[in-house]
């Protein structure tokens, strides 16, 4: 390692908006088109440009570090701690997410805000996303995704800053699925916290709302099995397509919602999956048949905090996980909040219990 100084489950719902939808979680299960090569990393450059979608704290050193996973692909972090942190080691956060998202988003507003209240925090980007390497791009997977956050563990324990005995993870979205599953195997992290969270294998397995029928799973695998064929021909993968770029002839709230955070200034970054094109059309694949949450259970005894916003269409991937899981277990859900606003919205996010969480449990 080293420094480098929906609703969408209701019958009504449009059939473009259901695309779109399933297009954004990588769940397009053909070509929509358009192809385009594999692009290569953006590793991170030193340079004093705050690159950031919120602004920079004056009480919070950052620099940006990089390790490498058990895959051998090198990951790129940004790296916060209190600038007046007192002698000795501090409990540590590693945080990714959400799915499609960089941590320039909404990982590093939390890094950042953790940082200010005691933490050494890691926000990171996964796996052939962003500044971390790994080829082809644009894709994801439940297990090097999973691995990635057990990565970061490795690279916080190993920091002089950091009490290793003191270790825990935020996953916001579709990395609060990857986060409980790398928890459930990796003892070494002490407590973990959601926000917005999201089963990625679940969505891409079953639908929204578990309204896949068999059928239509068959008929996905099928498409996307012979798009292979085509991306192997073609000497690049097929891209499913992101956000849409107007919300023109678009009334579904949920895309809307998605919408005025990827594609506006409030959220939007070059490097954002969700900002820009989207994910491979054969993304879903592994996912279908690789459930993340199978051993939540197995995260007892230690703690874990789920945190959705009462009007998110992703608020039953939440309430399921908490029935699935074992004590000692809480689940927080924030009136009025929809999923995005857990996101950015530090009016909303519950940083107050997040730091109670953590300060209580990493002891």
């Amino acid at each position: 390692m080293a420094d480098i100084t929906v609703p969408a489950a209701t019958g009504d719902m449009p059939n473009q908006c259901r695309r779109d939808l399933l297009k954004m979680a990588g769940i397009s299960a053909a070509a929509l088109g358009a192809v385009s090569a594999a692009g290569t990393p953006v590793f991170a450059q030193v340079t004093d440009t705050w690159d950031k979608t919120f602004a920079q704290s004056d009480a919070v050193d950052h620099r940006k570090v990089s390790f490498t996973n058990r895959y051998g692909v090198p990951l790129v972090g940004d790296l916060y701690m209190p600038a007046d942190r007192p002698a000795g080691v501090l409990p540590a956060l590693a945080i990714a997410g959400p799915f499609g998202a960089v941590k320039e988003q909404a990982a590093g507003l939390y890094a950042q805000t953790m940082a200010e209240r005691g933490f050494v925090t890691l926000a990171f980007d996964p796996s052939f996303v962003g500044e971390s390497g790994g080829e082809v791009r644009d894709v994801a997977s439940p297990d090097i995704n999973t691995e990635d956050f057990m990565a970061a563990i490795d690279f916080l324990g190993l920091h002089d800053a950091v009490d290793r005995e003191r270790i825990g993870i935020i996953g916001i979205c579709g990395f609060g699925g990857m986060a409980l599953n790398a928890v459930a195997a990796d003892k070494r992290v002490k407590a973990v916290a959601t926000t917005s969270m999201y089963d990625m294998s679940r969505v891409m397995a079953k639908g929204y709302y578990d309204a896949m029928t068999d059928q239509q799973r068959a008929d996905a695998l099928e498409q996307m099995s012979r798009q292979r064929w085509s991306d192997v021909e073609n000497g690049q993968p097929a891209m499913a397509g992101g956000l849409p770029d107007s919300l023109d002839g678009i009334d579904d709230p949920v895309i809307r919602m998605y919408h005025g955070y990827y594609k506006t200034d409030r959220g939007y970054h070059e490097r954002s999956l969700n900002s820009n094109g989207g994910w491979t059309v054969t993304n879903p694949l592994s996912f279908m048949n690789m459930p993340l949450l199978t051993y939540i259970d197995e995260i007892s005894p230690r703690p874990m905090l789920l945190v959705a916003g009462s009007e998110a269409h992703s608020r039953y991937f939440t309430e399921d996980a908490y029935a699935a899981a074992a004590e000692p277990k809480e689940m927080m859900i924030i009136d009025g909040a929809d999923h995005v606003d857990l996101y950015d919205q530090v009016d909303i996010i519950p940083f107050d219990k997040l730091q109670s969480f953590f300060d209580q449990h990493l002891v």
